[in-house]
C-alpha cells in the first residue's frame, strides 16, 4: 500500500464524506432545487451541500488556511499559509442530466520561495466509480495505490484527444473551430465528456492521450494539472508557455504528442 501525506488523507476524507449525499442526489436528481448562475451555468443544492461538507472537513483539519470555492467564493486565511482550492461538483450539467460522469476536485496551493503560487497536492474523486486520483509534487500521480503514467503513444493518428466544447454563453466558437480543424483530421478520435477535472485525470492515467480546453477556472484545473505533470506529462497554454491560468488555456499530453499538438494549435491561431 503506497503511503501519502496527511494532506491527501484530509482531502480524501473530505471528498468521501461528501460523496454519499452526491450519490443519493444523483439518483433523485429530479427532486433537486436548481438555480442559474449565468448562461447555461447552473448550481444545484447538490453542489452547495457537497461544498459545505468539504469545507467543514478542511477547516477542521487546517482552520487557518484560506479556501477558494466554485460556489462559495473565497474564505480568507493566514496569508503565510497554503490555501485549498475546491470544486465540489465538476460536471454539474452531466449530474443534472443523469450522466454518470462528474467529480469532486480539491487542491492545495502553496507558495514557492520567490512567492509565486504553485499547486503541491491534488485529489480528484469520482463518487460513482469510487476512483480516487491523487498527486503530490515530486511524489508522482496515483489512482488509489496504482502509479499513473501518461500514455506512451507517439503518433497523432493513434491518439484519442479530449476537449471541451463552446456552448451557450461560454467559450470562443470561432477559435475552437480553428483548433478542431487543425487537430481533428490528424488524430484517431476527439472526445468531449463534460468534466475537465476528470479529463486531466484520464490523461494522467493514459485513458486519453491529450486534452485541450480554454475558459476554465482555477478550481476546474488545479488538481488535474498537477496529476498530469506528476504522471510525466506536459501542460501549457496554447502558445506552449506556462501561463495557463492567466490565459485560461490548457493543452495537456505526453512530451511527444504535446509538441505535435502544440504546433497544430499554435498554427491554427495565427
Amino acid at each position: 500500500m503506497v503511503s501519502h501525506s496527511g494532506l491527501i488523507t484530509v482531502m480524501e476524507r473530505a471528498a468521501r464524506k461528501a460523496a454519499p449525499r452526491l450519490r443519493r442526489d444523483f439518483n433523485e436528481v429530479e427532486q433537486l432545487q436548481v438555480s442559474k448562475k449565468g448562461p447555461a451555468d447552473f448550481v444545484s443544492m447538490a453542489d452547495e451541500r457537497a461544498e459545505r461538507t468539504i469545507v467543514e472537513e478542511l477547516q477542521f483539519a487546517r482552520p487557518d488556511w484560506g479556501i477558494v470555492m466554485e460556489e462559495g467564493g473565497t474564505i480568507e486565511g493566514n496569508p503565510e499559509k497554503p490555501r485549498w482550492i475546491v470544486d465540489p461538483l465538476d460536471g454539474t450539467s452531466n449530474f443534472l442530466h443523469g450522466i454518470p460522469h462528474f467529480a469532486i476536485s480539491i487542491a492545495v496551493e502553496d507558495k514557492k520561495p520567490d512567492g509565486t503560487p504553485e499547486i503541491t497536492h491534488g485529489l480528484i474523486y469520482q463518487p460513482l466509480t469510487d476512483e480516487s486520483f491523487w498527486a503530490e509534487k515530486g511524489r508522482g500521480a496515483w489512482l488509489q495505490d496504482q502509479r499513473l503514467r501518461v500514455s506512451a503513444r507517439r503518433h497523432l493518428d493513434e491518439a484519442v484527444i479530449g476537449t471541451g466544447l463552446p456552448h451557450f454563453g461560454r467559450g470562443n466558437v470561432a477559435q475552437w473551430s480553428r483548433i478542431y480543424g487543425a487537430v481533428g483530421p490528424e488524430v484517431s478520435g476527439i472526445r468531449r465528456f463534460g468534466a475537465a477535472s476528470l479529463d486531466f485525470a484520464w490523461v494522467a492515467a493514459g485513458r486519453m492521450d491529450g486534452f485541450w480546453e480554454d475558459d476554465l477556472d482555477i478550481w476546474d484545473v488545479a488538481a488535474g494539472v498537477l496529476l498530469v505533470k506528476e504522471a510525466g506529462g506536459f501542460v501549457t497554454d496554447y502558445r506552449g508557455q506556462d501561463r495557463m491560468v492567466a490565459r485560461r488555456e490548457f493543452l495537456a499530453a505526453n512530451g511527444e504528442l504535446h509538441s505535435k499538438l502544440h504546433k497544430l494549435v499554435a498554427r491554427s491561431l495565427r
